[in-house]
């Protein structure tokens, strides 16, 4: 069984960081990409930053470059978004989620979901 769990989430003032955290198991290599996307009240769910498991680019969103940060570690199959200089509208639910080789960062791409964790900016 594939599991993905999110982590790290919570109520930050602007400017503020938070640290989420994407832990996968259950696959049969580490050969696996991770996206994180979120999901704000009323809206669709997006992008943020998706890391492919090889011979790709990662992708990042144009609204959080130079503020988001991703990095992998595969020997503990974790995955860490670092958020910087967070602003109101980055208040969404972000969610993990885990495939062999998606060959774009959108949600049909990706079967395996974690539960989401809120992250609120609010001064």
């Amino acid at each position: 069984q594939v599991q993905v769990v999110e982590s790290g989430g919570g109520l930050v003032q602007p400017g503020g960081s938070l640290r989420l955290s994407c832990v996968v198991s259950g696959f049969t290599s580490d050969g696996y990409a991770i996206g994180w996307f979120r999901q704000a009240p009323g809206k669709k769910r997006e992008g943020v930053i998706c890391i492919p498991s090889r011979d790709s680019r990662t992708y990042y969103a144009d609204s959080v470059k130079g503020r988001f940060t991703i990095s992998r570690d595969d020997a503990n199959k974790t995955v860490y978004l670092q958020m910087d200089s967070l602003k109101p509208e980055d208040t969404a639910v972000y969610y993990c989620a885990a495939d062999s080789i998606p060959v774009a960062c959108v949600s049909e791409m990706y079967d395996y979901w974690g539960q989401g964790t809120q992250v609120t900016v609010s001064s």
